[in-house]
């Protein structure tokens, strides 16, 4: 293992690696749009979101600044009143929650599935009110959740869903008798195009896509401060654009996705294959209708072993981090809205045993090996 160890040094991303592939065609995308000075709203920009539409099959892709902001644009358009309620994970990155909080509207933090860490569909129904308005599933670590269980709740009760894929562009799962993308069964997708994604930009970006075309339309009127035409509000908007130097990174990396993804499912092929049989490792469950794209590949460390694993790994080089640490209803900024009566046990078992190793497109199959070779003897050893 030292010999294996003096050629590696694994980091949790590399970003750096990834655009030294693609120099040549970021390198030049970007110099058009600075030889053009359009940074704002340059032609890029739709370039990208049709590009994007295409990919996705959607009838509409509205780009902004941010995943956060494309999580309120889709709020913002369903013009929901103050007090009304969205159910969502309990278990995710703040933003799902923030947005709600922010807006006036009220988080129902729902259960998740304990296998896939996605909302549990089950758990939704149960905490479905008469002020209930949208269901907001996060499609976390790179698999959608139960989009068929959660549109037929939605269907049942006549509810809005706009589906998180920060982390899962280019996921699909089976609906309705094909393969859909992520973001696209619902009535509203979000995405984030922050560094590390899937798809990833050289800052922040962010975008909302629907096939409807009138929520297309309002999102993208409320992203202009409400504006269709300069100087004319129609409603009460933001500022909210996709940079025209970031769409025209995206647009030189978009025809990579697929194969990002494939690398990013190789090497969960050598981490599933090398940690399968550690008894204290549970490995990411994987649904038979979901195409896991990998943005973490995170793990579960029982019989509390996790902090000294990592304290471990971090001494051999080897990087680790906990996605999350504290599920949203256990963080102070959402403590008013923990819920009253059945609890959220999954959610806060999974805080104390996830660990994400190291993934990312750049990664070969040996560094792969060495990390899970590593991990297993250290288990071994606790």
């Amino acid at each position: 293992m030292d010999t294996e160890k003096a050629k590696i040094h694994p980091q949790m991303v590399d970003l750096k690696a990834q655009y030294s592939r693609l120099k040549k065609e970021v390198d030049a995308a970007m110099m058009q749009v600075v030889d053009s000075a359009q940074y704002i709203n340059g032609p890029q920009v739709q370039t990208f979101a049709d590009a994007l539409k295409n990919y996705l099959s959607a009838e509409a892709v509205v780009p902004c600044a941010n995943g956060t902001d494309a999580l309120q644009l889709a709020l913002m358009a369903l013009d929901l009143q103050p007090g009304d309620e969205v159910i969502t994970t309990a278990f995710s990155f703040v933003a799902s929650a923030e947005v709600i909080a922010l807006l006036g509207l009220k988080p129902v933090f729902a259960d998740i599935h304990p296998d896939t860490y996605n909302i549990d569909a089950r758990d939704i129904e149960q905490r479905i009110t008469a002020q209930t308005k949208v269901i907001l599933p996060v499609h976390l670590f790179g698999q959608t959740a139960d989009m068929s269980a959660i549109m037929q709740l939605a269907d049942k009760h006549g509810l809005y869903v706009i589906e998180d894929v920060a982390q899962s562009l280019g996921a699909t799962c089976f609906y309705k008798g094909k393969d859909r993308q992520a973001g696209t069964i619902g009535h509203i997708g979000c995405t984030s195009f922050f560094p590390s994604k899937n798809l990833g930009c050289f800052g922040d970006g962010g975008a909302c896509f629907t096939n409807d075309p009138a929520l297309a339309q309002r999102m993208k009127i409320i992203s202009a401060h409400g504006s269709a035409k300069p100087y004319y509000y129609e409603r009460v908007g933001i500022n909210s654009r996709l940079d025209t130097l970031q769409a025209a990174v995206l647009n030189a990396k978009l025809p990579y996705l697929n194969a990002f993804i494939s690398e990013r499912r190789e090497v969960a092929a050598v981490y599933n294959d090398l940690l399968k049989d550690v008894v204290q490792v549970g490995l990411p469950a994987v649904r038979e209708d979901a195409w896991h794209t990998y943005n973490q590949y995170t793990i579960r460390v029982r019989n509390g072993k996790r902090e000294a694993l990592m304290k471990g790994l971090e001494k051999m080089g080897i990087p680790s981090r906990i996605y999350y640490p504290l599920a949203l209803h256990q963080q102070a900024a959402f403590g008013r809205y923990a819920p009253v009566g059945h609890g959220l046990k999954q959610a806060e078992k999974a805080c104390q045993e996830v660990l994400s190793l190291p993934m990312h497109t750049e990664m070969s199959p040996e560094e792969a090996a060495y990390i899970a070779r590593s991990v297993a003897g250290l288990l071994k050893e606790l």
